[in-house]
């Protein structure tokens, strides 16, 4: 296997690149973060040494030394800048959500073909710790057949926050784009396309200028999945509810990698990075072997450094590339089937070629 360093440029140096992209690029071997795109100061390169905090898109797309480019700005300017980095000759990563429209995201993925680049977008909550233990409690089939599933991504956020772009209307705003994306992708892993997609989104925050709680259900033969999101939630409830033919699983409590990064911490420096409390650990009540258990599941810990070591090994070895911009454009197309549903107040039947 090949050894070499990929130059990396992270565009945008919000929430998304301060807490979640520049940590883990800086923590995977063989990944060098060596420039930030800043509107304004140069946090980036007082944090990280050897880094160049520079004003301008085309400082980093213009650099041919650059191989991998990070886009991590507001919704509404995913494509416009995915589009122009892969023409550049980057590779690219996109955060979630990949872009506001299908059709923007098949454009790009094409693109993408067209020029040999890897084109991936941030779906890190695939290794929330909570999530990689739900999918191994489905696989190892505890629960018999699964007929419910429901999760949730609530916050308590009681007031709008007007110098934040995700308050403001526009295209690719509004808590389904945000935090329903997530969800969305976790239930695809699980279970594959739905049949159909249900929604109620509403405006639930007086003076909101975007919708803040979703309810959407995804319809497939013998399984009803509900995913939901709420900026009103100050007590949640649990964040997985899988029930299925014999037996149930319920998980509370939110994967703890977040809030590290966000008080700083390094991921992976430490032996105990990702892990949870025993008390947060999920209840698992099912018929295991002609055995009636019921009792806690230790939480796998979770892991955001695999996405960007994956990405490498996908760069640099030629590995199987574990988010696949497909997979990421089924869940704007369903995005959109539950907008559709929403305005017109019925179940939207998705089409057999969301399947492909």
């Amino acid at each position: 296997m090949e050894h070499r360093v990929l130059n990396v440029g992270l565009i945008g140096y919000g929430v998304a690149g301060q807490v979640f992209h520049a940590p883990s690029i800086t923590a995977v071997p063989g990944l060098r973060l060596t420039k930030v795109v800043e509107r304004h100061g140069n946090k980036a390169s007082s944090r990280y040494p050897g880094v160049m905090s520079v004003p301008y898109v085309e400082d980093v797309l213009a650099d041919p030394a650059i191989d991998l480019v990070i886009v991590a700005t507001p919704n509404a300017t995913h494509f416009d800048l995915a589009r122009q980095a892969i023409l550049a000759g980057k590779h690219v990563i996109v955060d979630k959500p990949f872009a506001v429209t299908f059709n923007e995201t098949q454009e790009l993925i094409k693109l993408a073909k067209q020029k040999q680049n890897v084109l991936s977008v941030y779906q890190n909550r695939r290794w929330d710790g909570d999530f990689l233990t739900v999918k191994r409690v489905a696989e190892a089939d505890f629960l018999g057949k699964i007929v419910e599933y429901e999760a949730h991504y609530d916050r308590f956020v009681n007031y709008i926050r007007p110098s934040t772009w995700k308050e403001k209307e526009g295209p690719g705003s509004g808590i389904l784009y945000d935090l329903g994306s997530h969800l969305i992708d976790q239930a695809l892993v699980l279970f594959g396309l739905p049949e159909t997609i249900t929604a109620d989104i509403r405006i639930q925050r007086e003076h909101s200028a975007i919708e803040d709680s979703f309810e959407l259900i995804m319809g497939y033969d013998h399984l009803k999945v509900t995913l939901k999101g709420g900026l009103l939630v100050r007590e949640p409830g649990p964040r997985y509810t899988l029930h299925g033919t014999q037996g149930s699983f319920i998980k509370f409590g939110l994967d703890p990698q977040e809030e590290a990064l966000k008080q700083g911490a390094t991921p992976g420096a430490s032996p105990a990075w990702g892990m949870e409390s025993p008390e947060t650990w999920g209840t698992l009540n099912a018929d295991l072997n002609g055995l009636h258990f019921v009792g806690k599941i230790e939480t796998i810990p979770g892991n955001y450094l695999a996405f960007y070591q994956n990405i490498y090994d996908v760069i640099v070895n030629g590995a199987e590339q574990m988010v696949d911009p497909e997979e990421a454009g089924n869940i704007i197309r369903i995005i959109e089937a539950a907008i559709d549903s929403q305005k017109r107040r019925m179940t939207i039947e998705m089409k057999r070629d969301c399947r492909e």
